[in-house]
């Protein structure tokens, strides 16, 4: 990992520390359904929550274990038909739910309902901003027992929740294993190629991306600027693909909706930018960061949030929302050259969807610990119970002086 600093840049590249784990998890479960979000369809192609739902599902169907998505209020139209190998249930309301003998994974939205048998929730991203979705938040998350998708992210959920950090456990999400296969072209070529495939959304960097695009470093710098559409399905990101499509810098093409199609296009680059605000938004993990690096890319990201835990070998921090940090950035990428074959070879051996189905079905399989629900129960429990009378005693008069002795 190299951070990009506009004082001193380092160019020393470190291997990655993160290894699949042999966990070696035989269990018995119900069904795992992982709940999206009420009212929403799963969207293909979108972001990271979505890749990491389904490429649960698929995991866990290759292993045998039964797995689907349910969704609530859509029927049939709910996403189902971009994903041919994932199963689908879908509810009428959400108090079907309850009804479900199942394994619920709660992995979008937090819907206060009651469930069979214990539930989790995956926290995809931080914690609200505003009052009234933070007491919404963790009214509905007190009875479930809590993943996250980075150490970051757990350490900024515990805080939240006022739970210990302990109870918060981590399931990182991972690349599929077409990104480390996908054949690169042209690697070490005049022009460098750079990508931003991030949802067109403020939290994501675009605008500090558009920023940077008026810097004069790239004047006489060969690199070539592609972004895709993805996110452009919700009103925001409507509009910025529409200024998009104005910039002549910019080469925007559709967002890719299967991991194949994204891996092949991620191969076509030499650097992803991961350029994510945070001012208010604090991205929690980065899936597209391992992604990249897998496919052989050098991945330029804000040094803040869960995007340091990313890296496989190819990751170069900068300053978040600074412009002229993310063009210092782009610019080292372009300086280190090709990932060399053996970084790339390290980089496909870490954070893959088997090491993650391993953690996720030793979380689902251990005892949980005592959700924060259960601990006010506790307390309220004992505020209820009788005050104890402390025994008093009585006090021993002292001895009397012996008188009429003889002296």
């Amino acid at each position: 990992m190299v951070r990009v600093d506009l004082a001193a840049q380092h160019d020393t590249v470190h291997p990655p520390d993160h290894h699949p784990r042999d966990v070696g998890v035989h269990v018995r479960l119900t069904v795992i359904s992982f709940v999206w979000s009420p009212g929403e369809g799963l969207p293909a192609g979108t972001g990271g929550s979505e890749n990491f739902t389904v490429g649960h599902v698929r995991e866990l169907a290759r292993r045998g274990i039964g797995a689907r998505v349910v969704t609530v209020g859509l029927g049939a139209d709910d996403g189902r038909d971009d994903f041919d190998d994932v199963a689908f249930h879908s509810v009428a309301t959400l108090d079907d739910l309850s009804d479900l003998d199942d394994t619920l994974v709660f992995v979008s939205e937090a819907p206060p309902v009651a469930t069979r048998h214990p539930a989790f929730q995956v926290l995809h991203v931080p914690p609200p901003l505003r009052e009234a979705q933070q007491a919404r938040v963790t009214a509905s998350t007190l009875d479930r027992t809590l993943m996250a998708t980075s150490r970051y992210a757990a350490g900024l959920w515990s805080q939240f929740l006022d739970v210990s950090l302990e109870t918060v456990r981590v399931v990182y999400p991972f690349a599929e294993p077409e990104f480390a296969r996908v054949p690169r072209r042209h690697d070490g070529g005049e022009v460098t190629r750079v990508l931003y495939a991030g949802r067109l959304t403020p939290e994501k960097g675009v605008y500090t991306l558009l920023s940077m695009l008026h810097t004069d470093l790239f004047d006489d710098e060969q690199v070539t600027f592609t972004i895709t559409t993805a996110g452009n399905d919700k009103a925001q990101g409507a509009v910025i693909e529409t200024m998009l499509r104005t910039h002549p810098g910019i080469d925007l093409v559709p967002a890719r909706r299967t991991p194949q199609g994204m891996a092949a296009l991620v191969a076509e680059h030499d650097v992803v930018v991961m350029p994510s605000n945070s001012q208010y938004w604090h991205e929690t993990f980065g899936i597209l960061s391992i992604e990249a690096q897998h496919a052989g890319c050098r991945v330029v990201a804000s040094d803040d949030g869960g995007l340091p835990e990313t890296d496989c070998g190819a990751l170069l921090l900068v300053a978040p929302d600074d412009a002229e940090a993310l063009a210092q950035g782009i610019l080292a990428a372009r300086r280190l050259g090709p990932v060399p074959p053996d970084v790339r070879r390290r980089a496909g051996l870490a954070f893959t969807a088997a090491a993650s189905v391993d953690t996720l079905l030793d979380v689902l399989a251990t005892p949980p610990p005592p959700t924060p629900w259960a601990v006010v129960q506790e307390l309220e429990a004992l505020v209820q119970l009788p005050a104890v009378v402390p025994v008093r005693t009585r006090p021993v008069p002292p001895t009397p002086p012996l008188t009429g002795l003889p002296s």
